[in-house]
Protein backbone atom coordinates (compact mmCIF):
# COMPACT_ATOMS: atom_id res chain seq x y z
CA UNK A 1 0.00 0.00 0.00
CA UNK A 2 0.88 3.78 -0.43
CA UNK A 3 1.08 6.33 2.41
CA UNK A 4 1.97 10.24 2.22
CA UNK A 5 5.00 11.32 3.29
CA UNK A 6 5.57 15.17 3.79
CA UNK A 7 9.08 16.42 2.76
CA UNK A 8 9.38 19.85 5.40
CA UNK A 9 12.00 22.99 4.94
CA UNK A 10 15.24 22.01 7.09
CA UNK A 11 17.28 23.96 9.08
CA UNK A 12 20.18 25.23 7.33
CA UNK A 13 21.91 26.27 10.69
CA UNK A 14 23.04 29.52 11.88
CA UNK A 15 20.03 30.89 13.33
CA UNK A 16 18.13 30.73 9.68
CA UNK A 17 14.37 31.39 10.32
CA UNK A 18 13.34 31.05 6.64
CA UNK A 19 14.46 30.50 3.07
CA UNK A 20 13.35 31.71 -0.40
CA UNK A 21 12.55 29.09 -2.90
CA UNK A 22 14.48 29.96 -5.91
CA UNK A 23 14.44 26.87 -7.87
CA UNK A 24 12.32 23.29 -8.73
CA UNK A 25 13.57 20.33 -9.74
CA UNK A 26 10.46 18.20 -9.91
CA UNK A 27 7.02 18.69 -10.72
CA UNK A 28 3.84 17.28 -9.43
CA UNK A 29 2.97 13.59 -10.86
CA UNK A 30 7.42 13.07 -11.03
CA UNK A 31 8.76 9.94 -10.28
CA UNK A 32 11.61 10.37 -7.92
CA UNK A 33 14.43 8.65 -6.18
CA UNK A 34 15.83 8.84 -3.03
CA UNK A 35 18.81 11.55 -2.90
CA UNK A 36 17.31 13.17 -6.09
CA UNK A 37 17.20 16.63 -6.12
CA UNK A 38 13.91 18.32 -5.68
CA UNK A 39 14.56 22.07 -4.98
CA UNK A 40 16.82 24.71 -4.56
CA UNK A 41 16.52 27.29 -1.39
CA UNK A 42 18.51 30.58 -0.48
CA UNK A 43 19.56 31.23 2.64
CA UNK A 44 21.69 35.31 2.09
CA UNK A 45 23.57 34.62 -0.61
CA UNK A 46 24.27 30.75 -0.06
CA UNK A 47 22.56 28.53 -2.80
CA UNK A 48 21.12 25.22 -0.47
CA UNK A 49 19.72 21.56 -3.02
CA UNK A 50 17.54 19.83 -0.75
CA UNK A 51 17.40 15.68 -1.15
CA UNK A 52 14.58 13.70 -1.61
CA UNK A 53 14.94 11.60 1.50
CA UNK A 54 12.50 8.74 0.38
CA UNK A 55 11.50 7.38 -3.43
CA UNK A 56 8.02 7.90 -4.79
CA UNK A 57 5.78 10.36 -6.75
CA UNK A 58 5.23 13.70 -6.49
CA UNK A 59 1.89 14.69 -5.12
CA UNK A 60 1.75 18.60 -4.19
CA UNK A 61 4.46 21.01 -4.47
CA UNK A 62 4.96 23.83 -1.68
CA UNK A 63 5.03 27.10 -3.50
CA UNK A 64 6.06 29.21 -6.45
CA UNK A 65 9.83 30.09 -7.12
CA UNK A 66 10.17 33.04 -5.37
CA UNK A 67 8.42 32.50 -1.74
CA UNK A 68 9.76 32.81 1.04
CA UNK A 69 9.18 29.61 3.52
CA UNK A 70 9.92 29.46 7.06
CA UNK A 71 12.27 26.80 8.15
CA UNK A 72 9.95 23.54 9.03
CA UNK A 73 7.02 24.62 6.84
CA UNK A 74 6.17 21.92 3.98
CA UNK A 75 7.93 22.06 1.66
CA UNK A 76 6.48 19.09 -0.85
CA UNK A 77 4.18 15.82 -0.50
CA UNK A 78 5.43 12.55 -1.69
CA UNK A 79 3.22 9.12 -2.33
CA UNK A 80 5.63 6.59 -1.35
CA UNK A 81 4.87 2.86 -1.81
CA UNK A 82 5.53 0.43 1.04
CA UNK A 83 6.01 -3.23 1.50
CA UNK A 84 2.91 -5.27 0.58
CA UNK A 85 0.55 -5.64 -2.85
CA UNK A 86 2.41 -5.53 -6.18
CA UNK A 87 2.87 -1.73 -7.61
CA UNK A 88 -0.63 -0.47 -9.07
CA UNK A 89 0.05 -0.15 -12.69
CA UNK A 90 1.37 3.60 -13.88
CA UNK A 91 -2.31 5.31 -15.44
CA UNK A 92 -3.81 4.71 -11.34
CA UNK A 93 -1.00 5.98 -9.56
CA UNK A 94 -1.42 9.17 -11.74
CA UNK A 95 -4.92 9.04 -10.70
CA UNK A 96 -4.29 9.19 -7.48
CA UNK A 97 -2.00 11.27 -7.09
CA UNK A 98 -4.18 13.56 -9.09
CA UNK A 99 -6.98 13.19 -6.54
CA UNK A 100 -4.78 13.55 -3.55
CA UNK A 101 -3.23 16.44 -4.81
CA UNK A 102 -6.70 17.68 -5.05
CA UNK A 103 -7.71 16.37 -1.46
CA UNK A 104 -4.41 18.54 -0.27
CA UNK A 105 -5.03 21.63 -1.46
CA UNK A 106 -9.06 21.76 -0.46
CA UNK A 107 -7.91 20.85 3.22
CA UNK A 108 -7.61 23.03 5.56
CA UNK A 109 -3.84 22.71 5.69
CA UNK A 110 -2.21 26.13 5.26
CA UNK A 111 -0.13 24.91 2.57
CA UNK A 112 -2.53 25.38 -0.89
CA UNK A 113 -1.16 23.50 -4.14
CA UNK A 114 0.76 26.20 -5.82
CA UNK A 115 1.40 25.77 -9.44
CA UNK A 116 5.51 25.50 -10.30
CA UNK A 117 7.39 28.88 -11.35
CA UNK A 118 5.79 30.93 -13.58
CA UNK A 119 7.92 31.32 -16.74
CA UNK A 120 9.06 34.43 -18.04
CA UNK A 121 6.30 35.87 -20.08
CA UNK A 122 6.98 37.27 -23.23
CA UNK A 123 4.86 39.14 -25.35
CA UNK A 124 7.07 39.00 -28.49
CA UNK A 125 3.93 37.12 -30.70
CA UNK A 126 1.14 38.19 -29.48
CA UNK A 127 -1.37 39.71 -31.45
CA UNK A 128 -1.45 43.55 -31.37
CA UNK A 129 -4.74 45.21 -29.76
CA UNK A 130 -7.02 46.19 -32.84
CA UNK A 131 -7.80 50.00 -32.69
CA UNK A 132 -10.56 51.01 -30.74
CA UNK A 133 -11.53 53.24 -33.35
CA UNK A 134 -11.98 50.16 -35.60
CA UNK A 135 -14.60 48.55 -34.10
CA UNK A 136 -16.53 51.49 -33.71
CA UNK A 137 -16.11 52.66 -37.78
CA UNK A 138 -19.24 52.70 -39.35
CA UNK A 139 -19.91 50.32 -42.62
CA UNK A 140 -18.69 51.32 -45.90
CA UNK A 141 -20.98 53.83 -47.54
CA UNK A 142 -23.46 51.92 -50.62
CA UNK A 143 -22.53 53.82 -53.88
CA UNK A 144 -18.99 55.54 -52.77
CA UNK A 145 -16.96 53.36 -55.43
CA UNK A 146 -18.77 54.36 -58.31
CA UNK A 147 -18.22 58.03 -57.79
CA UNK A 148 -16.55 59.77 -59.98
CA UNK A 149 -14.73 62.73 -57.69
CA UNK A 150 -14.27 60.59 -54.31
CA UNK A 151 -13.82 63.21 -51.45
CA UNK A 152 -9.80 62.62 -50.04
CA UNK A 153 -7.33 64.58 -48.83
CA UNK A 154 -4.11 66.11 -51.21
CA UNK A 155 -1.77 63.62 -49.45
CA UNK A 156 -4.20 60.81 -49.66
CA UNK A 157 -4.38 61.68 -53.56
CA UNK A 158 -0.97 61.75 -53.96
CA UNK A 159 -0.38 58.22 -53.15
CA UNK A 160 -2.86 56.93 -54.46
CA UNK A 161 -1.63 58.38 -57.81
CA UNK A 162 1.66 57.08 -56.64
CA UNK A 163 0.34 53.72 -56.51
CA UNK A 164 -1.27 53.44 -59.72
CA UNK A 165 -4.83 53.04 -57.96
CA UNK A 166 -8.18 54.87 -58.66
CA UNK A 167 -9.90 56.78 -56.00
CA UNK A 168 -13.28 55.75 -57.58
CA UNK A 169 -12.44 52.23 -56.87
CA UNK A 170 -11.86 52.36 -53.38
CA UNK A 171 -14.71 51.52 -51.20
CA UNK A 172 -14.68 54.63 -48.27
CA UNK A 173 -15.57 54.29 -44.78
CA UNK A 174 -15.01 57.48 -43.58
CA UNK A 175 -17.64 60.27 -42.22
CA UNK A 176 -20.00 61.68 -44.90
CA UNK A 177 -18.23 58.92 -47.46
CA UNK A 178 -14.78 60.05 -47.14
CA UNK A 179 -11.84 58.21 -47.96
CA UNK A 180 -9.24 57.25 -45.82
CA UNK A 181 -5.97 56.51 -45.67
CA UNK A 182 -6.89 52.78 -43.96
CA UNK A 183 -9.34 52.54 -46.93
CA UNK A 184 -6.46 52.64 -49.50
CA UNK A 185 -4.39 50.01 -47.44
CA UNK A 186 -7.38 47.63 -47.48
CA UNK A 187 -7.53 48.36 -51.31
CA UNK A 188 -3.82 47.48 -52.05
CA UNK A 189 -4.21 44.91 -49.40
CA UNK A 190 -6.69 43.01 -51.47
CA UNK A 191 -6.12 44.52 -54.94
CA UNK A 192 -2.46 45.28 -54.86
CA UNK A 193 -1.00 47.93 -56.43
CA UNK A 194 -0.33 48.34 -60.27
CA UNK A 195 1.76 51.28 -59.44
CA UNK A 196 3.29 53.88 -62.24
CA UNK A 197 5.19 56.30 -60.48
CA UNK A 198 8.97 56.90 -60.97
CA UNK A 199 9.53 56.55 -57.13
CA UNK A 200 7.40 53.80 -54.94
CA UNK A 201 7.04 55.17 -51.44
CA UNK A 202 10.03 53.34 -49.06
CA UNK A 203 9.61 50.53 -46.70
CA UNK A 204 10.37 51.91 -43.20
CA UNK A 205 14.08 51.21 -42.22
CA UNK A 206 13.05 49.89 -38.45
CA UNK A 207 10.04 47.87 -37.31
CA UNK A 208 8.29 48.83 -34.58
CA UNK A 209 8.46 46.39 -31.66
CA UNK A 210 5.72 45.60 -29.35
CA UNK A 211 6.99 43.05 -27.47
CA UNK A 212 7.54 42.75 -23.48
CA UNK A 213 9.65 40.25 -20.91
CA UNK A 214 8.75 40.11 -17.09
CA UNK A 215 11.46 39.37 -15.38
CA UNK A 216 10.80 37.95 -11.84
CA UNK A 217 13.48 39.46 -9.37
CA UNK A 218 14.27 36.13 -6.87
CA UNK A 219 16.62 34.25 -5.51
CA UNK A 220 20.00 36.47 -5.72
CA UNK A 221 19.06 39.22 -7.87
CA UNK A 222 16.39 39.80 -5.13
CA UNK A 223 19.17 39.23 -2.01
CA UNK A 224 21.22 41.82 -3.82
CA UNK A 225 18.28 44.07 -4.51
CA UNK A 226 17.20 44.00 -0.63
CA UNK A 227 21.26 44.47 0.33
CA UNK A 228 21.55 47.33 -1.64
CA UNK A 229 18.71 48.78 -0.95
CA UNK A 230 18.94 49.00 2.53
CA UNK A 231 23.08 50.09 2.12
CA UNK A 232 21.59 53.27 0.40
CA UNK A 233 18.97 53.75 3.08
CA UNK A 234 20.32 53.65 6.10
CA UNK A 235 24.31 54.40 5.21
CA UNK A 236 24.87 57.94 4.55
CA UNK A 237 27.74 57.55 1.72
CA UNK A 238 30.38 59.88 1.13
CA UNK A 239 32.59 59.42 -1.92
CA UNK A 240 36.44 59.96 -2.16
CA UNK A 241 38.23 59.64 -5.55
CA UNK A 242 42.45 59.85 -5.90
CA UNK A 243 44.68 59.21 -8.67
CA UNK A 244 47.38 57.07 -7.96
CA UNK A 245 50.50 56.70 -10.55
CA UNK A 246 51.07 52.59 -10.45
CA UNK A 247 53.60 52.72 -12.88
CA UNK A 248 56.04 51.47 -10.56
CA UNK A 249 53.61 48.67 -9.34
CA UNK A 250 53.39 47.13 -12.51
CA UNK A 251 57.38 47.62 -13.16
CA UNK A 252 57.34 45.48 -9.71
CA UNK A 253 54.46 42.74 -10.78
CA UNK A 254 56.21 42.20 -14.17
CA UNK A 255 59.45 41.75 -12.75
CA UNK A 256 58.20 38.96 -9.93
CA UNK A 257 56.44 37.19 -12.33
CA UNK A 258 58.88 36.49 -14.95
CA UNK A 259 61.32 35.73 -12.03
CA UNK A 260 58.12 33.68 -9.92
CA UNK A 261 55.47 32.76 -11.98
CA UNK A 262 56.85 29.46 -12.67
CA UNK A 263 56.94 28.30 -8.85
CA UNK A 264 54.77 30.72 -6.91
CA UNK A 265 52.17 31.93 -9.52
CA UNK A 266 51.46 34.90 -11.70
CA UNK A 267 50.70 38.42 -9.74
CA UNK A 268 47.25 40.30 -11.02
CA UNK A 269 47.15 43.71 -9.50
CA UNK A 270 44.40 42.46 -6.80
CA UNK A 271 46.89 40.58 -4.07
CA UNK A 272 48.96 44.14 -4.49
CA UNK A 273 46.12 45.82 -3.64
CA UNK A 274 45.23 43.65 -0.87
CA UNK A 275 49.30 43.72 0.72
CA UNK A 276 48.40 48.49 0.53
CA UNK A 277 44.84 47.52 2.15
CA UNK A 278 46.02 45.25 5.06
CA UNK A 279 49.09 48.34 5.93
CA UNK A 280 46.44 51.45 4.92
CA UNK A 281 43.81 49.76 8.05
CA UNK A 282 47.07 49.04 10.61
CA UNK A 283 46.97 53.08 10.67
CA UNK A 284 43.51 54.28 10.30
CA UNK A 285 41.54 50.70 11.72
CA UNK A 286 38.19 52.71 12.15
CA UNK A 287 37.06 52.02 8.42
CA UNK A 288 37.99 47.82 8.74
CA UNK A 289 35.09 47.94 11.01
CA UNK A 290 31.50 47.10 11.25
CA UNK A 291 28.56 48.71 12.27
CA UNK A 292 25.72 47.72 14.35
CA UNK A 293 23.19 50.63 13.63
CA UNK A 294 20.17 49.38 15.77
CA UNK A 295 22.55 48.60 19.10
CA UNK A 296 24.97 51.37 17.98
CA UNK A 297 28.22 49.34 18.49
CA UNK A 298 30.75 49.82 16.37
CA UNK A 299 33.28 46.85 16.28
CA UNK A 300 37.01 47.77 14.48
CA UNK A 301 38.50 44.50 13.50
CA UNK A 302 42.43 43.74 13.86
CA UNK A 303 41.71 40.40 11.40
CA UNK A 304 41.51 41.81 7.68
CA UNK A 305 38.50 39.88 6.11
CA UNK A 306 38.46 41.09 2.65
CA UNK A 307 35.04 40.71 0.80
CA UNK A 308 35.64 41.01 -3.04
CA UNK A 309 33.48 41.76 -5.42
CA UNK A 310 33.13 38.86 -7.92
CA UNK A 311 31.05 38.94 -11.03
CA UNK A 312 29.28 35.47 -11.69
CA UNK A 313 26.74 34.17 -13.85
CA UNK A 314 23.75 34.28 -10.84
CA UNK A 315 24.52 38.28 -9.93
CA UNK A 316 27.46 39.48 -8.14
CA UNK A 317 28.58 37.35 -5.09
CA UNK A 318 31.21 39.09 -2.49
CA UNK A 319 33.17 35.57 -1.54
CA UNK A 320 35.71 36.48 1.71
CA UNK A 321 39.13 36.21 2.03
CA UNK A 322 39.96 35.56 5.48
CA UNK A 323 42.95 36.89 7.35
CA UNK A 324 44.58 38.85 4.61
CA UNK A 325 47.15 40.01 6.80
CA UNK A 326 48.66 37.22 7.82
CA UNK A 327 49.36 36.27 3.78
CA UNK A 328 52.30 37.36 1.39
CA UNK A 329 51.27 38.17 -2.21
CA UNK A 330 51.36 34.87 -3.64
CA UNK A 331 49.15 33.13 -0.42
CA UNK A 332 46.43 36.01 -1.47
CA UNK A 333 46.76 35.35 -5.34
CA UNK A 334 46.06 31.49 -4.46
CA UNK A 335 43.08 32.47 -2.19
CA UNK A 336 41.88 34.62 -4.16
CA UNK A 337 41.83 32.66 -7.59
CA UNK A 338 39.96 29.77 -5.55
CA UNK A 339 37.51 32.17 -3.93
CA UNK A 340 36.62 33.40 -7.31
CA UNK A 341 36.51 29.84 -9.15
CA UNK A 342 33.94 28.78 -6.38
CA UNK A 343 31.60 31.57 -6.43
CA UNK A 344 31.52 31.47 -10.30
CA UNK A 345 30.54 27.71 -10.06
CA UNK A 346 28.25 28.02 -7.60
CA UNK A 347 30.05 26.23 -4.86
CA UNK A 348 30.86 28.90 -2.27
CA UNK A 349 29.53 28.23 1.31
CA UNK A 350 27.49 30.09 3.34
CA UNK A 351 31.18 31.14 5.63
CA UNK A 352 32.75 31.92 2.43
CA UNK A 353 30.08 34.47 1.80
CA UNK A 354 29.82 35.99 4.89
CA UNK A 355 32.07 38.05 7.38
CA UNK A 356 33.88 40.37 5.86
CA UNK A 357 35.45 43.44 7.71
CA UNK A 358 35.84 45.74 4.44
CA UNK A 359 35.34 45.56 0.68
CA UNK A 360 37.46 45.18 -2.63
CA UNK A 361 35.98 45.97 -6.02
CA UNK A 362 37.54 45.80 -9.35
CA UNK A 363 35.98 45.99 -12.88
CA UNK A 364 38.92 45.38 -14.38
CA UNK A 365 39.17 46.75 -18.20
CA UNK A 366 35.34 48.31 -17.48
CA UNK A 367 36.56 50.11 -14.22
CA UNK A 368 36.10 53.47 -16.42
CA UNK A 369 37.39 57.12 -14.64
CA UNK A 370 35.30 56.92 -11.47
CA UNK A 371 32.60 55.18 -9.88
CA UNK A 372 30.63 55.60 -6.48
CA UNK A 373 30.51 52.00 -5.06
CA UNK A 374 28.06 50.91 -2.69
CA UNK A 375 29.24 50.04 0.52
CA UNK A 376 28.40 46.71 1.86
CA UNK A 377 26.37 46.89 4.85
CA UNK A 378 27.06 46.17 7.64
CA UNK A 379 30.72 46.85 6.74
CA UNK A 380 31.81 51.00 6.69
CA UNK A 381 34.09 51.11 3.77
CA UNK A 382 34.67 50.12 0.56
CA UNK A 383 37.72 50.57 -2.09
CA UNK A 384 36.96 50.57 -5.83
CA UNK A 385 39.48 49.81 -8.42
CA UNK A 386 39.37 51.70 -11.68
CA UNK A 387 41.06 51.04 -15.07
CA UNK A 388 44.84 51.89 -15.49
CA UNK A 389 45.65 53.70 -18.57
CA UNK A 390 48.60 55.54 -19.78
CA UNK A 391 48.66 58.82 -20.09
CA UNK A 392 51.35 61.91 -20.35
CA UNK A 393 52.21 63.54 -16.50
CA UNK A 394 54.46 66.51 -15.87
CA UNK A 395 57.43 64.47 -13.59
CA UNK A 396 60.61 66.83 -13.08
CA UNK A 397 59.86 69.34 -15.38
CA UNK A 398 59.39 67.15 -18.35
CA UNK A 399 56.31 65.40 -19.72
CA UNK A 400 56.47 61.72 -19.44
CA UNK A 401 54.03 58.92 -20.15
CA UNK A 402 52.71 57.15 -17.15
CA UNK A 403 50.28 54.43 -15.90
CA UNK A 404 47.65 56.15 -13.79
CA UNK A 405 44.31 54.87 -12.41
CA UNK A 406 41.76 56.10 -9.64
CA UNK A 407 41.02 54.67 -6.40
CA UNK A 408 37.27 55.24 -5.94
CA UNK A 409 36.21 55.14 -2.32
CA UNK A 410 33.00 54.69 0.03
CA UNK A 411 32.40 55.82 3.67
CA UNK A 412 29.95 55.85 6.27
CA UNK A 413 29.97 58.94 7.23
CA UNK A 414 28.33 58.18 10.92
CA UNK A 415 31.83 56.62 11.88
CA UNK A 416 34.21 57.55 9.60
CA UNK A 417 35.25 61.57 9.05
CA UNK A 418 35.98 63.01 5.89
CA UNK A 419 39.31 63.79 6.65
CA UNK A 420 40.01 60.35 8.04
CA UNK A 421 38.63 58.31 4.88
CA UNK A 422 40.75 61.16 2.62
CA UNK A 423 43.81 60.07 4.63
CA UNK A 424 43.22 56.37 4.54
CA UNK A 425 43.04 56.42 0.78
CA UNK A 426 46.11 58.83 0.91
CA UNK A 427 48.11 55.74 3.14
CA UNK A 428 46.84 53.50 0.14
CA UNK A 429 48.33 55.68 -2.49
CA UNK A 430 51.61 55.79 -0.64
CA UNK A 431 52.14 52.21 -0.82
CA UNK A 432 51.16 51.81 -4.72
CA UNK A 433 53.32 54.77 -5.72
CA UNK A 434 56.64 52.61 -3.74
CA UNK A 435 55.57 49.29 -4.13
CA UNK A 436 58.73 48.46 -1.95
CA UNK A 437 56.24 49.45 1.07
CA UNK A 438 54.38 46.49 0.36
CA UNK A 439 56.63 44.15 1.61
CA UNK A 440 58.22 46.21 4.36
CA UNK A 441 54.58 46.05 6.14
Amino acid sequence: MASTRVIKVPDVGEGIAEVELVAWHVKAGDVVAEDQALADVMTDKASVEIPSPVAGRVLVLGGEVGKMLAVGAELIRIETAEAGPARRAAAPVAASASASASAFASASSPMAHLPPAAPVVSRANAPAAAPAAAADAPPPVAGHAARSRPIASPALRRRAWELGVPLQDVVATGTAGRTVQADLDAHVAVHGAPGHAAAPPRAPLHAERHDEEAVPVIGLRRRIALQMQESKRRIPHFSYVEEVDVTELENTRAALNARHAADRGRLTLLPLLMRALVGAVREFPQVNARFDDEAGVVTRHGAVHIGVATDTRHGLMVPVLRHAEARDVWALAAELARLAEAARSGRATRAELSGSTITLSSLGALGGIVSTPVINRPEVAIVAVNRIVERPVARGGAVVLRQVMNLSSSFDHRVVDGIDGARFVQALRARLEAPALLFAD
